[in-house]
């Protein structure tokens, strides 16, 4: 039988720019603990599938600032030292579930923080080894002796502990397995693996603005050209073709709007239109209408939280469909440049969030992560740091949490991953019953949810490729390779809005977070004046050297996590000591240029610090 209809994973892949920027809790760490939970487990089932016969097909988004990190060598130097002290601890750990190591340990709070006490790794290497040949062969005349010592002190409550002991031993192989995957299976070329599945036509690994930047509220369309030109040049090197597909920063779209001085701003279609860019991704109510849902569903108080501009194509004023929007459907958007007139569509093709599939997995109440068995993520342990506990109950308490059971948790993959399988086929049944025809299921995702936050999750997600790539209702895709097999046959006006908190703009721009967008905007305006005036300096290497670092320093500025961390309050003060680093360093050199004295020993010193787009140009800043 023909297949009812498509489906895709879109995994977006994200973290902020932390390079030599300080360790856990804000800085690289966060890099090693996505590579070590998510990126290099995600790459093994990728590729154990590969090498299963599965034809599977999935869509992968890196943005370009974490492949400039995952590319990087101190990174990658520092990932492996990483992993090697995972490994140690797991080792002292079950050293000291045997009661052959004085632990030395912080409170639980503290190792929540990642606080955690040094471990000398060849001295628990040595003495798991001597450990375990003690195990195996004690000595007789030991045991007779032993029988003549006074009892013993009263042990700690964990000392002989088989289920810990257990768990140890379990992260121990599972930290090894990783290494060796990074070290021999990858050759430490995560970007090398990735490009290798895209080119064998297994997976579409999609492009984003360089640092994420938020484009919605960026305040100069230069400003948006250079996020998008530097990603999509990061994108080239890389993996060696141009993109098709891209993950808008925060799914945030606008359409063409005037602004305050009665000009034209084009909406982000145009941008991505003249990157060659085919679709991008937008939240489920921006295609359908109505209340936000799953993600960006959320109370926004606060002079933020609703959108105030004077658009092109009036919202009130928009054709009704003639059939309701779905996201079964991908749309082409409209050129909101062209107003109401806009009978042409831009090229550009949306894909809608689907929402029934993504709650079963997003869904703090009923998704998937939250089962009893699973890991829990928040508790750790005060000596290594690992997570012997599981999610217990709903409602129990961090200091009340059961020990995990790695085998109960594998029940629960399989279970889950057979309910999201069978969800898939009977949507598409649905649909095809309905009339709708041919459709795609898009089912969105921060790919760090899966083995991050959900440690289980990098299982499930192969698991469910392996039933949907057997599934001969369902035919796996890539996001673009779907439009090209089916081109839209609808365009639409497109609102703005985002997947943050109420589906707009109020995460990033808020009463804790407005103050960073006028030296933003003052940075961007300031950043195409140096352009316009420098233009034609491109070969004089003195002013070149600093442009083009004062433009990195400005992607950097703009990134939308700073606003994001303070926001939420995860690391408002490392997120504005980063913030005002780079706004420092980027008028530092901006200074120098408007002085007529590029400072190239300081552009030197912060490209070494940064090493980031290497191929930058300050000429993308430029007025067209």
């Amino acid at each position: 039988m023909s297949a009812l209809g498509a489906f895709t994973f879109v995994l977006h892949s994200h973290l902020p720019y932390a390079r030599l920027a300080g360790r856990w809790p804000h800085g690289e760490e966060w890099i090693h603990e996505a590579a070590s939970e998510t990126y290099i487990p995600l790459l093994n089932a990728l590729y154990d599938l590969r090498d299963e016969g599965i034809e599977y097909r999935i869509t992968i988004g890196v943005t370009p600032v974490l492949a400039e990190q995952l590319a990087d060598p101190d990174v990658l130097d520092n990932l492996g030292e990483y992993l090697d002290d995972k490994i140690a601890r797991a080792k002292q750990d079950v050293l000291r579930f045997r009661g052959d190591e004085e632990p030395v340990g912080v409170t639980r709070e503290d190792a929540e923080e990642g606080d955690l006490p040094p471990v000398d790794r060849a001295a628990v290497s040595e003495a798991l080894e001597r450990s375990t040949a003690g195990d195996a062969a004690l000595d007789d005349e030991d045991a007779e002796a032993d029988d003549l010592l006074a009892p013993p002190e009263p042990k700690p409550w964990w000392v002989g502990h088989e289920h810990l002991e257990y768990l140890a031993g379990f992260y121990q192989r599972y930290f090894e397995h990783i290494k060796d995957s990074f070290d021999r299976r990858f050759n430490r070329d995560l970007l090398g693996a990735l490009k290798q599945l895209q080119d064998e036509g297994y997976i579409e690994i999609t492009t984003s603005a360089a640092t994420h930047g938020y484009l919605p509220l960026l305040g100069r369309d230069s400003a948006i050209r250079g996020q998008l030109e530097a990603g999509t040049q990061s994108y080239r090197r890389f993996f060696g073709r141009d993109p098709r597909g891209i993950w808008l920063p925060e799914c945030a779209y606008r359409p063409a709007y005037y602004d305050p001085s009665g000009a034209i701003r084009p909406g982000i279609e145009g941008f991505l239109r003249r990157e060659g860019l085919q679709v991008f991704f937008a939240e489920t109510h921006m295609i359908t209408g109505g209340a936000p849902v799953g993600v960006a569903a959320g109370e926004a108080i606060g002079p933020y939280g609703e959108i105030k501009r004077r658009y092109l194509i009036p919202m009130s004023a928009k054709p009704a469909p003639t059939q309701p929007l779905t996201t079964f459907h991908p749309y082409y958007v409209s050129d909101t440049t062209s107003g109401t007139h806009a009978d042409e569509h831009s090229g550009v093709a949306v894909i809608g969030r689907n929402n029934e599939t993504g709650q079963r997995v997003w869904s703090a109440d009923w998704g998937y992560p939250g089962d009893f068995d699973y890991r829990e993520f928040h508790r750790k342990d005060g000596v290594s740091g690992m997570q012997y506990w599981r999610v217990t109950g709903a409602k129990v308490d961090l200091g009340d949490k059961d020990f995990y059971h790695p085998d109960w948790a594998e029940n629960k993959v399989r279970m889950h991953a057979q309910d999201f399988a069978a969800l898939v086929e009977r949507i598409l049944e649905a649909r095809t019953a309905s009339g709708e025809g041919y459709g795609i299921i898009a089912s969105n995702y921060d790919t760090e949810l899966f083995g991050h936050w959900w440690f289980e999750g990098v299982d499930w997600l192969k698991q469910v490729l392996r039933h949907l790539a057997k599934s001969p209702k369902v035919d796996l895709v890539t996001a673009s390779g779907y439009i090209e097999a089916h081109p839209p046959q609808q365009v639409i006006h497109l609102p703005e809005g985002s997947w943050g908190a109420g589906g707009n703009h109020f995460t990033w721009d808020n009463n804790d977070t407005h103050w960073m967008w006028t030296p933003i905007h003052e940075a961007e305006r300031r950043m195409e004046q140096l352009a316009n005036t420098y233009k034609t300096r491109y070969d004089d290497e003195a002013y070149r050297g600093v442009l083009n670092q004062a433009a990195r320093e400005l992607l950097l500025l703009e990134s939308s996590d700073w606003p994001f961390l303070v926001t939420t309050g995860q690391a408002r003060q490392y997120a504005i000591q980063r913030f005002s680093q780079h706004l420092e360093r980027f008028n530092d050199l901006a200074d120098s240029v408007e002085r007529g004295q590029p400072d190239g020993v300081l552009a030197a010193r912060l490209w070494e610090r940064d090493r980031l787009f290497p191929d930058i140009d300050y000429r993308w800043w430029a007025t067209r």
